[in-house]
């Protein structure tokens, strides 16, 4: 490894969660070496680590030495040659390689599987039905939604609806409802043609019914938690992982969310009485949690919903958290929620995937 590739995988222990995730991101290794202020190893975080951080505190800003992993698996340079016998005796995905001053001069990876086998692990949720709300007539997207109603938007030379299905396809999942209203007899005409070795149950609107109305027409059709998700965004993250939280945290309602980071364009003035300027702060950056529009709902939440009535998950959220009821998030990092819901956003979607020469 190229001493610039190693410091994408490299970070200080004085680094924030949010400066973690960001560069984590980068890598897309999903993990980072921390080091102290010789430069020496001193922890290892994961993308893992950050998440169940997240899940219990919701703290963007501590510093990573505080949530590391201050004992992490390492391998001297003159035995790097057993390097991936390592990684398989300890059940790990990246082994630095460190002088005996405990300074890394390489990363080693774990080998990957060939494909076959990655399918054959992440076939865990082959029993769990996913919801897709098709529904809506997708203004922000006028005038191409004049023409195309928005499931069938392509993304390179791929309709965004169909590349969802493809993502949750590799956990084996075949129980699709898709809620369609709006140009509904395009969005049938086209997956008829295209899936053919499973069905896709549709749920007719006859009026707009929000982005949780719709699914009273789904009561009594599931037994176990089930995945709702829009049908313009696109999540790269562990759905098993994401269905397993939902389940062991207990909650009736999971809400994927993901960081968002914005810079303020201009100098902040802190103020305090009478006008007295505290503190100025340049372009600042501000972090936060959005909600992506992928929930894991429990069944017997489709009874709260109202029938015929126009109604959002928001609302049902609101009311969830009025009555004390257990909600919760699943955090995944930005790049990791692409949104095709604007034209900026369905052209960095692109980007993101590398379609530009699609």
């Amino acid at each position: 490894m190229k001493q610039e590739e190693l410091y994408d995988f490299l970070i200080a222990g004085t680094a924030t969660v949010v400066e973690a995730m960001q560069k984590i991101d980068l890598n897309t290794k999903g993990i980072l070496f921390v080091t102290d202020e010789e430069e020496k190893l001193a922890g290892v975080i994961t993308d893992g680590d950050i998440r169940r951080w997240l899940i219990r505190t919701g703290n963007l800003q501590e510093e990573i030495w505080r949530i590391m992993n201050k004992n992490p698996k390492i391998i001297y340079c003159k035995e790097r040659n057993r390097a991936q016998e390592f990684i398989e005796k300890y059940v790990i995905t990246a082994l630095p390689v460190v002088t005996t001053e405990y300074r890394i001069i390489d990363i080693i990876f774990k080998e990957e599987k060939i494909i076959g086998e990655k399918i054959k692990e992440r076939d865990t949720l082959k029993e769990v039905p996913v919801v897709i709300m098709a529904g809506g007539k997708g203004t922000r997207l006028y005038p191409y939604t004049k023409i195309l109603p928005k499931p069938l938007i392509p993304i390179g030379d791929i309709p965004i609806m169909e590349r969802i299905i493809n993502e949750f396809r590799t956990y084996g999942i075949k129980d699709f409802h898709v809620t369609v209203n709006y140009r509904k007899s395009m969005i049938k005409s086209y997956f008829s043609e295209s899936i053919a070795d499973f069905p896709l149950h549709y749920v007719e609107e006859n009026k707009p019914l929000g982005t949780a109305g719709s699914l009273t027409l789904l009561e009594g059709k599931f037994s176990g938690p089930f995945i709702v998700t829009n049908c313009d965004i696109l999540i790269h993250a562990d759905y098993a992982d994401i269905y397993e939280y939902h389940q062991k945290a207990g909650n009736e309602l999971t809400i994927v969310t993901a960081l968002k980071n914005i810079i303020v364009p201009y100098g902040v003035v802190h103020s305090s009485e009478n006008g007295r300027i505290r503190a100025m702060e340049e372009k600042p950056k501000i972090s936060y949690f959005v909600n992506t529009g992928m929930y894991i709902l429990s069944p017997e939440l489709l009874q709260e919903i109202p029938k015929d009535t126009f109604f959002h998950m928001t609302d049902l959220t609101d009311r969830l958290l009025k009555e004390d009821r257990r909600v919760g998030m699943y955090p995944i990092s930005e790049d990791s929620f692409l949104d095709m819901g604007e034209f900026e956003e369905m052209h960095r979607m692109e980007q993101k995937l590398n379609l530009k020469s699609e």
